[in-house]
């Protein structure tokens, strides 16, 4: 099993290390464009393999996409955040550019290859490879919701009190401020609903910092966070390696699914072997189901400033 990890800065480097970590893969290669830094990266990183117990090998390239060939799964992190002064249409232009030149070298070296995207905004970033990589539509997976589900989650055990293994809870729709959907209806503390535990305060509390847990994480680091997405990007691999068929909230394109068409979501699915084994479909209570068809309609609108 080798996994290639386009993007060594942050986010991309927690990937190989939680990837590594784990011991279920045989190659992490990490990809940047910067020289010396990837390979800089895989260094650091295989020296702490006798510290950390693991046996995977890390390797670094500047550029060079013939060391991804035969890669099983592949992630993307790579693209420029939104800067002072920029234009939505200019940080989608730019990271458009970005996305689909590493899809096309990615596809060129490792046909077979899964991707899962993690570049922002995410849920267009998974649709531009969708409509440019040829790869059929079950292996390609937009991370947001397993990390969005992540910090629900500990947002849930933060009200409770609880330990956070008590909780369970996901987050569909939009990877966005405006277009997460925290599913509070179907969040669960050892299966009973935490409805019955929270007020309409606190829970409308973990919604609220649920759906600005990024922004608050960029606001207190003055930078986006990355322990958290490489840990949500290593359950999604591991998931796809070890053929576990779990259930992960993941952007995925829909054909129908729940009202919408030519898009991608966050929904959840089943992840196996071969990448998307199934999509599952939740029942959503009406202001549910409203919300995330406004999602849809925000994504849709962002969507439109892509130049194919």
């Amino acid at each position: 099993m080798k996994v290639t990890v386009v993007g060594a800065g942050a986010v991309g480097a927690s990937c190989a290390e939680y990837i590594a970590m784990k011991n279920f893969c045989s190659e992490v290669v990490l990809v940047d464009i910067k020289e010396g830094f990837a390979e800089g990266k895989a260094m650091d990183l295989m020296q702490t393999a006798s510290l950390n117990g693991f046996d995977t090998k890390i390797t670094g390239t500047t550029g060079d996409y013939s060391k991804t060939a035969g890669s099983h799964v592949a992630v993307i992190t790579s693209g420029i955040p939104r800067k002072p002064g920029m234009t939505r249409e200019e940080l989608i232009g730019i990271n458009a550019g970005i996305v689909k030149d590493v899809t096309q070298n990615l596809v060129k070296h490792s046909p077979e290859v899964i991707i899962i995207v993690v570049s922002n905004p995410m849920d267009t970033m998974a649709y531009l490879v969708h409509k440019t990589s040829g790869l059929p539509k079950h292996k390609i997976i937009g991370m947001g919701g397993a990390l969005d589900s992540a910090r629900f989650k500990y947002r849930l055990a933060e009200a409770l009190e609880s330990p956070i293994s008590d909780v369970d809870g996901m987050v569909i729709a939009a990877h966005s401020d405006t277009g997460m959907l925290p599913l509070l209806s179907k969040a669960t503390r050892n299966g009973v609903p935490v409805t019955e535990f929270l007020d309409d305060e606190q829970q409308k509390y973990v919604i609220e910092e649920t759906k600005v847990g990024g922004a608050t994480l960029t606001k207190l680091l003055g930078t986006s966070a990355w322990y958290a997405p490489g840990a949500a990007v290593s359950v999604m691999v591991q998931a796809i390696a070890c053929d576990q068929k779990k259930m992960i909230p993941c952007s995925l394109m829909l054909e129908g699914e729940y009202g919408q068409n030519d898009i991608c979501l966050g929904v959840p699915a089943i992840i196996g072997a071969n990448g998307v084994e199934k999509i599952v479909n939740v029942t959503l209570t009406a202001e549910e189901q409203l919300k995330f068809s406004e999602a849809a309609n925000a994504v849709r609108e962002v969507n439109g400033d892509l130049k194919f």
